[in-house]
């Protein structure tokens, strides 16, 4: 396998960005697989690696957190990229103004030894069934709105990137 598109989910959307990353990486002529980093047993076996998590709090999932820890030796000289999934697009306001500044915050909180070649921050699906009574009322005070904001053309564009830098030249 030659890349890893490696996921921690919450609710569902940084799988499906994930598979839909795998996807345009295949069409582009890589061997690409979308495969929750809880379920990957050897890391050494992939070349490449996109790895994205949810994002709770301004910091990745444990499982994500963990797998680039415990790989740490295998990711150092192979090219790495980082995603990270939130809730940007479902801001207003203030708050929206604030969402680039999650990603330095999601970026302290992996290790420092991490070399990456580039980090998104995509926005996912926010449900209301995903957050605690209290949560979605806060939520909604703050200008908050409830929807899917997968922003499919970003994703694609961003994989096309990564598959034209992983693509051997002609």
């Amino acid at each position: 396998m030659d890349v890893l598109v490696g996921y921690a989910t919450a609710h569902g959307s940084t799988r499906t960005i994930a598979e839909r990353m795998a996807a345009v990486l295949s069409r582009a002529g890589l061997t690409a697989e979308a495969r929750s980093m809880e379920e990957v047993e050897d890391a050494g076996a992939y070349r490449a690696f996109v790895l994205g998590s949810a994002v709770h709090g301004q910091s990745w999932l444990p499982p994500a957190r963990e797998f680039v820890r415990d790989n740490l030796d295998v990711l150092g000289p192979r090219p790495v990229w980082i995603f990270s999934v939130g809730m940007p697009a479902a801001l207003r306001g203030p708050w929206r103004r604030l969402a680039p500044k999650e990603l330095p915050a999601v970026e302290d909180g992996l290790p420092p030894d991490l070399r990456y070649r580039g980090h998104r921050l995509f926005s996912g699906v926010v449900g209301r069934g995903q957050l605690p009574r209290s949560g979605r009322v806060f939520f909604r005070l703050v200008g908050g709105r409830f929807g899917d904001f997968r922003d499919w053309e970003a994703v694609d564009d961003w994989a096309a990137g990564i598959a034209g830098e992983l693509r051997p030249g002609p």
